[in-house]
């Protein structure tokens, strides 16, 4: 007789004994596990007995004793009932945190890992001046520690705590995007920017110190640079013939609008600013020059630009345009690849057609029922 594998017995008592084995293994395997499950849920060695179990790393300017309140229901609890990702984002909440890990290691100590924000710009808010990161979130910080850590940065205007997250990280992008143009190269421009506003993310505009006074300059929201070196060029002109001088607009092609302090409020606390052209907007000041005139009192005072500057400025057009163009014909690519690519799948599926239009065709004739 040909042999047949063990685990298929050919007679009764041999089926019997595989099952009753078989029975055996897997009841011994589930007790097993119930045990061993009680013991790790149950017995002592697996619970956190003190804040010593909880250790934390990546800690700088956020404290241990702003870590530890989070975990101080797992004390003494079993560690496999800690809820590492419920403690995670506890961790986050603090505004110092960007990041944070949460491990556990048997049988009884958990790991903390901090990553924590970093600062790139200091804030107005209110009448106090805060840190901030490339989020726009508030960092706290005192003067003194700001000193410390060696922290400067142009303060930034226009962050509002209480904004949406999606609206502050816009109006920083513009900010980063400003800093960075102007600092490429290992140049410090920014040096000369005293406050900047990105209220308007379309129209940053920045303080710029003067010998004398501070000349609020618009600069939109690309070519800084380019505009920042077209200021340079020409300020030192401007303020020889316009000595009220105390704005520029630079968003505008081939001509620069001037904005003018009023003198009927030359003898007040605070200046009045005089809106050079009619096209150009009514800018908010900075702290230093903070108030605006009504469309009656503004006088228009257009300065033209050199050759030079303008044809430098042409140049940069130019290129956005082409660089427009190109990205507006990969666009156009991408759809016309989009819809081949959807006619395709119609003709290799013509039964899925047929279904679509017999249901539509079905669909038209109820409705036509149903109105009668």
């Amino acid at each position: 007789m040909a042999r047949t594998p063990w685990w298929r017995p050919r007679s009764t008592f041999g089926r019997v004994l595989l099952g009753t084995g078989t029975f055996i293994v897997l009841g011994g395997g589930a007790v097993l596990g119930v045990v061993t499950r009680n013991f790790l849920m149950r017995d002592a060695h697996f619970r956190i007995p003190g804040a010593s179990s909880i250790e934390s790393s990546g800690l700088s300017e956020v404290n241990r004793t702003e870590v530890l309140p989070v975990f101080g229901e797992d004390i003494g609890r079993n560690i496999f009932f800690v809820p590492l990702s419920e403690r995670r984002k506890q961790l986050e909440a603090i505004p110092w945190v960007q990041q944070a890990t949460v491990t556990r290691f048997l049988p009884d100590r958990l790991s903390v890992s901090i990553v924590e924000r970093t600062p790139v710009a200091q804030v107005r808010v209110g009448n106090d001046v805060e840190l901030a990161d490339a989020d726009g979130v508030i960092l706290q910080m005192t003067p003194a520690m700001m000193v410390q850590h060696h922290y400067w940065f142009p303060v930034v205007s226009g962050i509002n705590p209480q904004d949406a997250a999606a609206v502050r990280q816009t109006r920083m992008a513009v900010y980063q995007r400003f800093v960075a143009e102007l600092d490429q190269g290992g140049e410090h421009r920014t040096n000369q920017v005293s406050e900047i506003d990105v209220s308007d993310p379309e129209d940053l505009r920045a303080v710029m110190q003067e010998q004398g006074a501070d000349i609020l300059a618009h600069f939109g929201n690309d070519q800084f640079l380019h505009r920042l070196e077209i200021y340079r060029d020409h300020i030192g002109g401007w303020r020889g013939r316009y000595p009220k001088l105390i704005g520029v607009d630079l968003r505008y092609n081939g001509e620069v609008p001037l904005e003018m302090a009023n003198d009927q409020a030359a003898d007040t606390a605070t200046p009045t600013r005089e809106v050079s052209s009619t096209a150009t907007k009514a800018a908010t000041p900075g702290t230093k020059t903070a108030a605006t005139t009504t469309p009656e009192n503004s006088k228009a005072v257009k300065e033209p630009l050199t050759k030079a500057s303008l044809a430098a400025h042409k140049a940069a057009e130019a290129k956005r345009k082409a660089l427009k163009l190109k990205a507006d014909k990969a666009r156009a690519a991408h759809a016309k690849a989009e819809k081949a690519k959807t006619a395709r799948t119609k003709a290799i599926n013509p039964t899925t057609a047929v279904h679509a239009a017999v249901h539509t065709a079905a669909g038209t004739t109820q409705q036509a029922h149903q109105g009668q």
